[in-house]
């Protein structure tokens, strides 16, 4: 299965100056299989310790953590050898063994030209607890296939490239916008899982998605309730299982769970975004750069992780996806607007660190919201998901006025690709690449 991040891992490999990989992301986004495959074939040697598979593997970081000690005691632990420039480290589940989070310092230090990758489902909590090697470390995450790379693993490399930019001003060819909205209907159903997708593509059924949709789930559950002793458990599953109904909308605590305690809601919301399975879209004012400098802590809205794990556990049938003729018609919108926020996070460009911020002004009889702020290359771009002409765009057209030096705006929906010659808007469709 192709994914983007293997031209970042490449791309890291032949870098001289490369730090130790620490990939983060939620659990069965694929962090394994990506690195195993690109140890094999980037490497004359990998070595892979599963720190959560293997405990005994701890007994490599119980003391001494300098890199040549650990090279000698990794070497007799495997049998294999650990060539820098030859050889691939992958610390899979680093999170199982905090030691070895902060080995990766020592590794930086004393042997820079060792390729060390780490991956961790819940790093997060982990990160609370030590003093973590800040500065000897790169980034990166990874998350659900894109609707690219669900169309390259179904085969549709041909159609992908069609997927248009930012700065395209052409139209799809009609024949083919049609077909890559209808791949986005099935896409919002099977989602990014590449359990799901495999599934998909191997059988066919939708049933047999529900199924593994259903596991995931169930298993995120039991991971929270376990690395997560200060979360209430019940109301961990009550926010976990309305957040996704309220995908698109302000988020109210007393929505997500009327029963408990605003402060046990706020840590359950927490836990949920250190475990990758949602995102908080913070309100900003976008009266400069950066966004979140004028965030809000306590205005949010959510991104789920999953556009078929929403599907899924918000209880919306199938079929109401596949025969809605235009996607921003289903469930009041909110299925198209996780679709935009959830790109937005695989392409990494499309978010500020990471993060993704929107626009609401709350003027008594003059309320206004735009989903998404872009931050691309020093510039503000506003970005409305919403169908219809640009006159019904109330919304946005306050933000142009108040906001501007404000360039151009772009307006997502199911039409193809389109720009006001007089205006500012750029109309694309909702499988574009911003």
């Amino acid at each position: 299965m192709k994914r983007q991040i293997e031209s970042v891992l490449i791309e890291w490999k032949n870098r001289p100056l490369h730090k130790p990989l620490v990939m983060r992301g939620a659990r069965q986004v694929g962090k394994t299989w990506s690195v195993t495959r690109f140890g094999r074939e980037q490497f004359r040697y990998q070595i892979i310790l599963d720190l959560e598979k293997d405990r005994n593997l701890h007994k490599i970081f119980g003391s001494d953590l300098s890199a040549r000690h650990l090279k000698v005691l990794i070497e007799a632990s495997t049998g294999q050898p650990l060539v820098p420039g030859e050889t691939l480290l992958f610390l899979d589940e680093i999170q199982a063994c905090p030691r070895a989070l902060m080995a990766l310092r020592y590794f930086h230090e004393e042997m820079p030209d060792l390729h060390v990758v780490a991956a961790g489902s819940l790093l997060e909590f982990a990160l609370e607890d030590i003093s973590f090697p800040v500065g000897r470390v790169e980034f990166e995450w990874m998350r659900p296939l894109s609707f690219e790379e669900f169309l390259w693993a179904a085969g549709m490399e041909r159609l992908a490239g069609h997927i248009p930019s930012l700065a395209q001003s052409a139209p799809v060819p009609d024949a083919i916008h049609g077909k890559l909205l209808d791949q986005l209907k099935l896409y919002a159903v099977i989602g990014g899982m590449p359990e799901a997708v495999v599934v998909f593509s191997e059988k066919r059924s939708l049933a047999e998605v529900s199924s593994i949709h259903r596991s995931l789930a169930a298993a995120y559950l039991q991971d929270f309730a376990k690395h997560s002793p200060r979360a209430n458990r019940d109301c961990l599953q009550q926010v976990f299982e309305r957040l996704p109904r309220l995908c698109g909308c302000q988020i109210k605590y007393s929505s997500l769970d009327p029963e408990s305690r605003t402060e046990t809601v706020k840590i359950c919301l927490r836990v949920l975004e250190q475990a990758c399975i949602l995102q908080a879209v913070r309100s900003t004012t976008a009266q400069g750069l950066p966004l979140g400098a004028s965030a809000s802590a306590k205005v949010f809205k959510a991104v789920f992780l999953d556009v078929g794990l929403m599907q899924h556990v918000s209880g919306l049938p199938a079929k109401e996806i596949l025969t809605q003729g235009d996607l921003l018609a289903v469930y009041r919108g909110a299925v198209a607007e996780q679709l935009v926020g959830q790109q937005l996070l695989s392409w990494g460009d499309g978010s500020e660190n990471n993060r993704l911020y929107y626009w609401r002004r709350a003027a008594k009889s003059s309320e206004a919201e735009v989903d998404f702020m872009l931050s691309r290359r020093g510039e503000i771009i506003p970005v409305e998901v919403k169908s219809g002409p640009a006159g019904r765009l109330r919304s946005l057209q306050v933000f142009l006025t108040e906001h501007p030096a404000c360039r151009r705006a772009v307006v997502l929906s199911s039409e193809n690709v389109r720009a006001e010659r007089r205006g500012k808007l750029h109309f694309l469709p909702l499988y574009a690449r911003l």
